[in-house]
Protein backbone atom coordinates (compact mmCIF):
# COMPACT_ATOMS: atom_id res chain seq x y z
CA UNK A 1 0.00 0.00 0.00
CA UNK A 2 1.72 3.58 -1.17
CA UNK A 3 0.88 6.23 0.76
CA UNK A 4 -1.13 9.63 -0.35
CA UNK A 5 1.98 11.43 -1.34
CA UNK A 6 3.56 9.02 -3.05
CA UNK A 7 0.27 8.56 -5.65
CA UNK A 8 1.22 8.64 -9.39
CA UNK A 9 -1.01 10.55 -11.95
CA UNK A 10 -3.33 7.60 -13.39
CA UNK A 11 -3.32 9.22 -16.85
CA UNK A 12 0.51 8.85 -17.20
CA UNK A 13 -0.13 5.53 -17.81
CA UNK A 14 -0.63 5.96 -21.47
CA UNK A 15 2.44 7.95 -21.62
CA UNK A 16 4.90 5.36 -19.84
CA UNK A 17 3.90 2.99 -22.28
CA UNK A 18 4.42 5.58 -25.12
CA UNK A 19 7.60 6.26 -24.44
CA UNK A 20 9.35 6.15 -20.96
CA UNK A 21 11.62 9.13 -21.20
CA UNK A 22 8.13 11.18 -22.47
CA UNK A 23 6.76 10.35 -19.04
CA UNK A 24 9.68 10.80 -17.05
CA UNK A 25 10.04 14.10 -18.73
CA UNK A 26 6.36 15.25 -18.10
CA UNK A 27 5.72 13.64 -14.83
CA UNK A 28 9.11 13.63 -13.37
CA UNK A 29 11.01 16.98 -14.57
CA UNK A 30 7.68 18.68 -15.09
CA UNK A 31 8.31 19.93 -18.69
CA UNK A 32 5.01 19.86 -21.25
CA UNK A 33 4.58 21.04 -24.89
CA UNK A 34 1.09 21.21 -26.34
CA UNK A 35 0.60 20.34 -29.85
CA UNK A 36 -2.49 20.36 -31.71
CA UNK A 37 -3.28 16.23 -31.09
CA UNK A 38 -2.77 17.30 -26.98
CA UNK A 39 -5.44 20.53 -27.48
CA UNK A 40 -8.04 18.03 -28.93
CA UNK A 41 -7.51 15.60 -26.61
CA UNK A 42 -7.91 18.00 -23.99
CA UNK A 43 -10.94 19.67 -25.58
CA UNK A 44 -12.29 15.97 -25.71
CA UNK A 45 -11.80 15.19 -22.05
CA UNK A 46 -13.46 18.85 -20.94
CA UNK A 47 -16.69 17.76 -22.96
CA UNK A 48 -16.66 14.42 -21.04
CA UNK A 49 -15.96 15.82 -17.92
CA UNK A 50 -18.30 18.36 -17.91
CA UNK A 51 -19.53 17.44 -14.60
CA UNK A 52 -22.73 19.96 -14.65
CA UNK A 53 -24.58 17.56 -16.85
CA UNK A 54 -25.34 15.12 -14.77
CA UNK A 55 -26.77 12.30 -15.97
CA UNK A 56 -29.48 9.62 -15.45
CA UNK A 57 -31.78 7.29 -18.30
CA UNK A 58 -34.11 5.08 -17.26
CA UNK A 59 -31.94 2.30 -15.35
CA UNK A 60 -28.32 3.93 -16.27
CA UNK A 61 -27.08 6.49 -13.83
CA UNK A 62 -23.52 8.52 -15.64
CA UNK A 63 -20.48 10.03 -13.70
CA UNK A 64 -18.73 12.46 -15.60
CA UNK A 65 -14.95 13.57 -14.28
CA UNK A 66 -15.09 11.07 -10.94
CA UNK A 67 -12.30 11.25 -9.04
CA UNK A 68 -10.30 7.84 -8.22
CA UNK A 69 -7.53 6.17 -6.74
CA UNK A 70 -6.17 3.14 -5.52
CA UNK A 71 -3.99 2.68 -2.56
CA UNK A 72 -2.77 -0.70 -3.61
CA UNK A 73 -1.04 0.70 -7.13
CA UNK A 74 -0.53 4.00 -5.24
CA UNK A 75 -2.61 6.06 -8.06
CA UNK A 76 -4.96 8.25 -8.53
CA UNK A 77 -6.92 10.01 -11.09
CA UNK A 78 -10.30 10.66 -13.00
CA UNK A 79 -12.29 9.25 -15.01
CA UNK A 80 -14.07 10.29 -18.00
CA UNK A 81 -17.49 9.14 -17.78
CA UNK A 82 -18.64 5.80 -15.21
CA UNK A 83 -21.80 4.05 -16.24
CA UNK A 84 -23.84 2.61 -13.58
CA UNK A 85 -26.14 0.22 -15.08
CA UNK A 86 -29.03 -1.26 -13.01
CA UNK A 87 -28.99 -5.16 -12.29
CA UNK A 88 -29.83 -7.66 -10.46
CA UNK A 89 -27.01 -8.31 -8.40
CA UNK A 90 -24.08 -5.39 -7.81
CA UNK A 91 -23.08 -2.85 -5.72
CA UNK A 92 -25.49 0.20 -3.76
CA UNK A 93 -25.32 3.64 -4.62
CA UNK A 94 -25.89 6.19 -1.73
CA UNK A 95 -29.75 8.12 -2.65
CA UNK A 96 -30.81 5.06 -5.66
CA UNK A 97 -32.81 2.49 -5.45
CA UNK A 98 -31.77 -1.10 -6.48
CA UNK A 99 -27.87 -2.60 -7.35
CA UNK A 100 -26.15 -1.42 -10.23
CA UNK A 101 -22.65 -2.78 -12.30
CA UNK A 102 -20.00 -0.18 -13.16
CA UNK A 103 -18.71 -0.13 -16.23
CA UNK A 104 -15.92 2.71 -16.90
CA UNK A 105 -15.04 4.69 -20.41
CA UNK A 106 -12.23 6.55 -21.83
CA UNK A 107 -12.79 9.13 -24.07
CA UNK A 108 -9.69 9.73 -26.70
CA UNK A 109 -9.61 12.11 -30.08
CA UNK A 110 -7.87 9.30 -32.46
CA UNK A 111 -8.77 6.21 -33.79
CA UNK A 112 -8.00 2.32 -31.92
CA UNK A 113 -4.78 1.55 -31.61
CA UNK A 114 -2.79 -1.47 -33.21
CA UNK A 115 -1.24 -1.35 -29.48
CA UNK A 116 -2.61 -1.44 -25.56
CA UNK A 117 -1.44 2.18 -24.57
CA UNK A 118 -4.94 3.47 -24.41
CA UNK A 119 -6.47 -0.18 -22.54
CA UNK A 120 -3.67 0.11 -19.58
CA UNK A 121 -5.11 3.66 -19.23
CA UNK A 122 -8.82 2.20 -18.68
CA UNK A 123 -7.53 -0.72 -17.01
CA UNK A 124 -5.79 1.46 -14.11
CA UNK A 125 -9.79 3.10 -13.76
CA UNK A 126 -11.40 -0.09 -13.58
CA UNK A 127 -8.46 -0.99 -10.65
CA UNK A 128 -9.65 1.82 -8.98
CA UNK A 129 -13.11 1.31 -9.11
CA UNK A 130 -12.63 -1.90 -7.94
CA UNK A 131 -11.07 -1.15 -5.04
CA UNK A 132 -13.22 2.03 -4.10
CA UNK A 133 -16.32 0.54 -4.48
CA UNK A 134 -15.38 -3.51 -3.65
CA UNK A 135 -16.61 -4.71 -6.81
CA UNK A 136 -16.03 -6.72 -9.80
CA UNK A 137 -15.35 -4.46 -13.24
CA UNK A 138 -14.89 -7.52 -16.08
CA UNK A 139 -15.16 -4.79 -18.98
CA UNK A 140 -15.18 -1.15 -19.92
CA UNK A 141 -15.34 1.14 -22.99
CA UNK A 142 -12.73 2.78 -25.20
CA UNK A 143 -14.35 5.77 -27.12
CA UNK A 144 -12.77 7.72 -30.28
CA UNK A 145 -13.43 10.75 -31.45
CA UNK A 146 -12.42 10.14 -34.95
CA UNK A 147 -14.76 6.93 -35.34
CA UNK A 148 -17.01 8.24 -33.09
CA UNK A 149 -18.23 4.99 -31.70
CA UNK A 150 -17.18 2.51 -28.50
CA UNK A 151 -14.97 -0.18 -28.12
CA UNK A 152 -15.76 -2.71 -25.58
CA UNK A 153 -12.72 -3.69 -23.45
CA UNK A 154 -12.32 -7.04 -21.52
CA UNK A 155 -9.81 -6.98 -18.80
CA UNK A 156 -7.83 -10.29 -19.36
CA UNK A 157 -5.33 -11.39 -16.45
CA UNK A 158 -2.96 -10.56 -19.27
CA UNK A 159 -3.86 -6.77 -19.08
CA UNK A 160 -4.58 -6.71 -15.91
CA UNK A 161 -1.06 -8.13 -14.72
CA UNK A 162 0.82 -5.86 -17.17
CA UNK A 163 -0.66 -2.60 -15.72
CA UNK A 164 0.50 -3.55 -12.25
CA UNK A 165 4.04 -4.44 -13.76
CA UNK A 166 3.90 -1.16 -15.23
CA UNK A 167 3.08 1.10 -12.74
CA UNK A 168 5.39 -0.70 -10.22
CA UNK A 169 8.15 0.03 -12.86
CA UNK A 170 6.86 3.94 -12.47
CA UNK A 171 6.95 4.11 -9.13
CA UNK A 172 10.67 3.09 -9.14
CA UNK A 173 11.21 5.62 -11.92
CA UNK A 174 10.20 7.96 -9.79
CA UNK A 175 11.62 7.44 -6.73
CA UNK A 176 14.95 7.16 -8.79
CA UNK A 177 13.99 10.77 -10.18
CA UNK A 178 15.57 8.82 -13.25
CA UNK A 179 15.12 10.18 -17.35
CA UNK A 180 15.93 7.15 -19.93
CA UNK A 181 17.93 8.26 -22.88
CA UNK A 182 16.27 8.71 -26.12
CA UNK A 183 15.05 5.58 -28.15
CA UNK A 184 14.73 6.96 -31.48
CA UNK A 185 11.33 5.35 -33.70
CA UNK A 186 9.05 6.88 -35.85
CA UNK A 187 6.49 8.04 -32.78
CA UNK A 188 8.97 10.61 -32.17
CA UNK A 189 7.18 13.09 -34.97
CA UNK A 190 4.30 13.09 -33.19
CA UNK A 191 5.36 13.78 -30.10
CA UNK A 192 4.14 17.17 -28.03
CA UNK A 193 7.77 16.85 -26.19
CA UNK A 194 10.24 16.54 -29.44
CA UNK A 195 11.44 20.15 -29.12
CA UNK A 196 12.45 19.14 -25.53
CA UNK A 197 13.48 15.76 -26.02
CA UNK A 198 15.44 16.18 -28.94
CA UNK A 199 15.42 12.67 -30.23
CA UNK A 200 17.48 13.19 -33.12
CA UNK A 201 20.85 14.01 -31.26
CA UNK A 202 20.06 9.91 -29.78
CA UNK A 203 21.21 9.20 -33.37
CA UNK A 204 24.34 11.19 -33.49
CA UNK A 205 27.73 9.24 -32.94
CA UNK A 206 29.91 10.59 -29.96
CA UNK A 207 32.87 12.66 -30.43
CA UNK A 208 34.80 9.32 -29.31
CA UNK A 209 33.61 7.51 -31.51
CA UNK A 210 34.28 9.58 -34.62
CA UNK A 211 38.04 10.16 -33.34
CA UNK A 212 38.83 6.54 -32.66
CA UNK A 213 36.73 5.61 -36.38
CA UNK A 214 39.29 8.27 -37.95
CA UNK A 215 42.58 6.56 -36.38
CA UNK A 216 41.51 3.41 -37.59
CA UNK A 217 41.35 4.70 -40.78
CA UNK A 218 44.44 5.74 -41.16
Amino acid sequence: MYKEEDYLQLSGIQHFAFCRRQWALAYIELQWHENVRTVEGKLLHEKAHDTTSAEKRGDLVISRGMPVYSKELGISGECDVVEFQRVQEGITLFGREGNFKVIPIEYKRGKPKENDVDLLQLMAQAFCLEEMLCCQVPYGYMYYGETRHRKKVEFSDEIRAKTKDMFREMHQYFERRYTPRVKRSKSCNACSLKDICLPSLGTIKSATSYIDKVLSEG
